[in-house]
């Protein structure tokens, strides 16, 4: 079974992220790379995700599109390269101390916040 459509995207975008970044990367495809990761990354959709089908289908049409218009502005064996690498990335065993580490410090900001308004508005 192959990896799954999640994978492929966030392995898609983190290849595009990494062209982006690559000097060799013409500007057309730099803007159109950093609208697509951004996109791709983002927690936030054009329409949400609980939108019944609709929720769903812009992330299958939108991040394809896009990365199909991406790959037509480089040539295809950098960003064969810059997929090859994540892939790779994609394989390392994830951090769960990082992840509790950045989780920490969103409730301590959350936290934080929290206090100053309940403060602020007393």
């Amino acid at each position: 079974m192959g990896p799954s459509l999640a994978h492929r995207v966030r392995t898609e975008a983190h290849a595009i992220w990494l062209a982006i970044r690559d000097p060799r990367t013409p500007l057309a495809a730099r803007i159109v790379g950093v609208l697509v990761a951004a996109y791709a990354l983002s927690p936030i959709d054009l329409i949400p995700d609980f939108i019944p089908v609709l929720g769903l289908v812009d992330d299958a049409v939108v991040i394809p599109l896009g990365i199909w218009l991406f790959e037509k502005l480089i040539p295809p064996d950098q960003f064969a390269e810059h997929r090859a690498q994540a892939e790779m990335a994609s394989r390392r065993p994830v951090s769960w101390g990082g992840i509790a580490i950045i989780l920490g410090l969103w409730a301590l900001l959350a936290w934080l916040v929290w206090s100053w308004l309940v403060t602020s508005y007393d």
